[in-house]
């Protein structure tokens, strides 16, 4: 294929992107999508998110960076002057206004643009994609922020309420009825797979299930080896699942600055020694919780660092900060994968998100796990009991005994050397899948191509098991490439 003709064949295409405005959901898309741009320049972006969402999103990204990428915006669906007490009190209104918001824009951006809608770019969670595509004679290709897991969960959702009576649900029973899942318990699933829930966030996670399967391709923030019977039952199940994460290593990513000096004091602090705890961009645990985990690090006597949200003074224990000054350090952002990557770093307290699993194996770290809410449960109960790299909190409540009971378990015990061991394993797994022959570096291959080509998925599928020489070159190239990327991009940061 000549460049010339490569040119030509991206002429007339036109991404649409539908970004999902909360949680950590947009940046992840558009760390993708300012990949894929960035080796399609012919083909033009629309990024479509809120305007609130947008900024925060955006932020710090020059057209430089962005290339080809252009954002809009889409109604939130809040009244006018409505402040929401919590993230989640918004998302019900904007699902409210979904899909017809992004409708209205996209017809408008299609009249400006004077291109047709060729591939739509969305976060799964979009079920009314798969017919937004059909009517647009679109390609739709869902990214799936989470793990292998929970959206096989999803997606057996149907399954699990015929297997499973509600008696069964309140004894918790064992689910041994899909791949991968073999230790985990009704409990352990997002709330209203297993017993309808009438929300109409529960509603769209079940939809999502049902229309996956009509996706052209689905890429997932994850990679093959995390979980091998997990991702066959998945690529069973779909038309072609693409594994292209972990991100942290395979996209862009901005360079958090360490401004509380956290990694010159980890530099002080012996191997595996230190305790660092972070929950995520979203939650704060309750007022009692934080207490108790202030008291049992305290009491614990290891050196710490707490990306703390909110007000330490007010919301830890009176004279705690001043107990720990020599020990620990209280700060209000840290340069996350810079710590756990740290040799210091010796366990991750956390929330059992998604990201900052995968931050967790990419840094060889085991976890202590308090899961709040959607996947983080199901995330919990798959690093303690499918890849035992981890411990979820007793009874999944910081209490001062049980925090103290789990530091014990991953710090100081024989199980948590070998947790350190089964996490180190995985973390090499992650970086060959990301590595210029990897298995996720070749799924973005036909990734690339699938959003950017007219080529179908079944073509880009057949390339990919035809043209094995021809896609070592490719990502040859790719390689060579991303390198000089590398480069550029260290350069302008210093």
């Amino acid at each position: 294929m000549t460049n010339a003709h490569a040119v030509n064949e991206h002429k007339h295409q036109h991404v649409v992107i539908l970004a999902f405005p909360y949680g950590s959901h947009a940046a992840p898309l558009l760390n993708l999508v300012r990949r894929i741009a960035a080796d399609a320049p012919e083909v033009i972006f629309s990024f479509f998110n809120t305007k609130q969402s947008n900024e925060s999103t955006f932020a710090g990204l020059d057209q430089e960076q962005l290339l080809n990428i252009t954002p809009y915006e889409v109604d939130d669906g809040l009244p006018e002057n409505y402040v929401p007490t919590n993230p989640l009190e918004g998302v019900t209104y904007f699902l409210n206004v979904m899909p017809a918001n992004y409708k209205i824009v996209m017809e408008e951006v299609v009249a400006k643009t004077g291109r047709q809608i060729t591939c739509l770019v969305t976060d799964a969670f979009y079920w009314f994609a798969a017919d937004m595509a059909e009517e647009l004679h679109a390609k739709w290709v869902p990214l799936w922020t989470a793990g292998p897991h929970s959206v096989l969960a999803h997606m057996a959702t149907d399954l699990v309420r015929e297997k499973i009576t509600t008696d069964e649900v309140h004894e918790n029973k064992a689910i041994d009825f899909i791949p991968g899942f073999t230790g985990l318990k009704v409990l352990d699933l997002p709330e209203g797979i297993a017993e309808e829930k009438d929300s109409p966030f529960t509603t769209m996670l079940h939809r999502m299930g049902r229309a996956l399967p009509r996706a052209s391709a689905v890429a997932i923030n994850s990679f093959h080896e995390i979980d091998i019977p997990t991702v066959h039952e998945l690529e069973s199940r779909l038309h072609l699942l693409l594994n292209v994460g972990p991100f942290i290593l395979t996209m862009p990513q901005s360079v958090t600055p360490d401004t509380h000096g956290c990694l010159e004091w980890l530099d002080k602090q012996a191997d595996c020694s230190v305790v660092y705890i972070s929950f995520g961009s979203v939650i704060v645990p309750p007022p009692h919780e934080l207490i108790a985990l202030a008291e049992a690090l305290e009491e614990s006597g290891h050196p710490f660092i707490w990306a703390f949200k909110g007000n330490p003074e007010k919301q830890l224990p009176e004279g705690f900060l001043e107990r720990t000054s020599a020990k620990g350090m209280v700060v209000g952002w840290a340069p996350q994968m810079q710590i756990l990557k740290h040799p210091a770093a010796g366990v991750c307290i956390m929330h059992g998100g998604w990201n900052s699993i995968l931050d967790c194996i990419v840094g060889g770290v085991p976890m202590i796990s308090r899961p709040f809410f959607g996947d983080q449960g199901l995330n919990t109960a798959t690093m303690e009991h499918v890849w035992e790299v981890g411990v979820g909190v007793e009874n999944m409540v910081f209490t001062k005994e049980g925090t103290l009971k789990s530091l014990e378990t991953t710090m100081s015990s024989e199980k948590g050397k070998l947790m350190r061991e089964k996490i180190a394993v995985l973390k090499d797994l992650a970086m060959v899948a990301a590595g210029p022959e990897g298995d996720s570096t070749k799924n973005f291959c036909a990734l690339l191509d699938i959003v950017t080509t007219p080529q179908t998925a079944e073509q880009v599928r057949q390339q990919r098991h035809g043209f094995r020489g021809l896609r070592k070159r490719i990502v040859g190239v790719f390689a060579a490439a991303s390198a000089k990327l590398h480069r550029r991009h260290h350069h302008h940061h210093h």
